[in-house]
Order: C-alpha cells, then sequence, then structure tokens
C-alpha cells in the first residue's frame, strides 16, 4: 500500500486515512460519489494533496478487485 493510505486503530476506527490525518479514504469517495472534481476537493482540504486523492482512488480500486469463487 502507498505511504499516503495510513492505518491507526487509536484514529477513525482503524479505518484507512491519507497520510496519518484524520480524513478517511471513505470520506475522500463520497466526495467524489457527490460529483467534486479533485480541483474542489483540494480547495476545500487545503491539507491534502493530488496524489492523495490519486492513492484514495487506487486504494478502493483495489479493494472492489478481487476474485470471485463459484462454486
Amino acid at each position: 500500500m502507498s505511504e499516503r493510505i495510513t492505518y491507526n486503530p487509536q484514529q477513525c476506527g482503524g479505518k484507512p486515512c491519507i497520510r496519518g490525518m484524520r480524513i478517511r479514504v471513505a470520506d475522500i469517495l463520497e466526495l467524489y460519489a457527490a460529483g467534486l472534481r479533485s480541483e474542489q476537493i483540494l480547495e476545500d482540504f487545503p491539507d491534502l494533496e493530488a496524489e492523495d486523492l490519486e492513492a484514495a482512488l487506487r486504494y478502493a480500486a483495489r479493494e472492489v478487485d478481487h476474485p470471485v469463487l463459484v462454486a
């Protein structure tokens, strides 16, 4: 996993966050789902960098790309 995605059991319930901040990967994905563009997200969250947003999207892609075994 990228150094931009961090896990800390003492923070945000152990959910994946961006660089140790209290901004969860899920928060970023929800903003995209709500129709915000990267530029808008970066404007609203000045501590984030474009690479953080890319890392969140890569993380989500890996999470949903898993094999499904049919019995």
